[in-house]
């Protein structure tokens, strides 16, 4: 019998310090980040945990570099770093960053700047939105993932979030 998956956003957790104010304050936690993955060809969004760590089934057995020549007529990704925290009506999406990623499945080689997925982690969690260098296509397709996921979340998120993903 196979298990279902259950993958969604990771929902924020208690404190984990418990206001004790001691080792760990002011640490950033990564347990209200989660990678969605879009496939540009095919305008498709995806939750991919393994992201997280470099090994989504996108990433795995691919030698990435920060060289684009390594890649040349590979597929086309963008990494979305989304941030989720909580207000007094529900969480919302707080940050969301856009990381470029090329796979060549058949040289097994691929592009990825790795200081910019880092910094663009980090600046989602610090509650930035940062995806004026993706295509408007995949605006497009994150804006209806994020509705798709789940609306009310969309509907608290700021406006900054909204104008920055739809082309109106």
């Amino acid at each position: 019998m196979e298990k279902k998956k259950n993958i969604g956003f990771n929902i924020i957790k208690n404190d984990p310090t418990d206001g004790h104010g001691g080792y760990g304050v002011g640490a950033l936690s990564l347990d209200n980040v989660s990678p969605v993955m879009i496939d540009v060809e095919a305008g498709e969004a995806t939750i991919e945990v393994g992201a997280m760590h470099a090994r989504s089934p996108i990433e795995k057995g691919i030698k990435f570099t920060n060289n684009r020549e390594d890649s040349a007529g590979g597929k086309n990704y963008w990494l979305i770093w989304v941030t989720i925290d909580r207000m007094e009506d529900g969480p919302y999406y707080a940050g969301v960053t856009a990381c470029e990623l090329v796979v060549n499945r058949e040289k097994r080689r691929g592009y990825k700047s790795m200081p910019e997925h880092v910094n663009h982690m980090d600046k989602s969690i610090k509650r930035y939105i940062i995806v004026e260098q993706m295509d408007e296509k995949s605006k497009g397709t994150l804006a209806a993932f994020l509705k798709n996921h789940d609306q009310g979340m969309w509907d608290r998120s700021k406006d900054e979030l909204k104008s920055a993903l739809l082309s109106e």
